[in-house]
């Protein structure tokens, strides 16, 4: 069955992923509604996302919706577990997936560095130019001013023997 994704959304009580699709052969909106099970408040959104796009009965109807749309949508139903506003979780979400370019990566275990390279991947395919884009320019060449005079780092004339 070849169907196309439209909608995908959460509903909390009873816990349920929605998802509303367009039936290719028949031309048809249809809504699957796919029950979430064994879901708490300490469970991990990135396992549930990816055991619910991989289980074999809504494989196929997920192939078009993104892992990290599915993510989200988990960790909106864990901040509704936990208690926490709309607002609280989307705060929290946005922190989440946010890159602060003043952390420093060698520090992070190599679960949370996955976790932001995946992110940085993201950000780099929504923010590429290709060239069926209408505002793809081929060979652009610029001129970077120099007002000031350039300065030399000193790391690469250090002698060997102050080591």
């Amino acid at each position: 069955m070849t169907c196309t994704a439209k909608k995908c959304g959460i509903r909390f009580q009873p816990p349920a992923i929605i998802l509303i699709y367009e039936n290719e052969m028949k031309g048809k909106n249809r809504q699957r509604i796919m029950p979430v099970r064994n879901f708490s408040k300490f469970s991990d959104c990135n396992r549930a996302a990816e055991q619910l796009k991989n289980n074999p009965r809504h494989k196929s109807y997920l192939e078009q919706v993104s892992l990290r749309q599915l993510e989200k949508l988990f960790s909106f139903l864990r901040g509704y577990l936990w208690g926490q506003s709309l607002a609280e979780t989307i705060e929290q979400f946005q922190r989440e997936t946010t890159i602060d370019p003043e952390e420093d990566l060698n520090k992070l275990d190599d679960k949370e560095l996955a976790k932001r390279k995946s992110i940085m991947d993201e950000l780099f395919e929504k923010n590429q130019k290709k060239k069926d884009d209408p505002n793809f320019v081929y060979d652009i060449q610029v001129e970077f001013p120099q007002d000031e005079q350039l300065q030399s780092c000193g790391w690469d004339t250090e002698s060997a023997d102050e080591f």
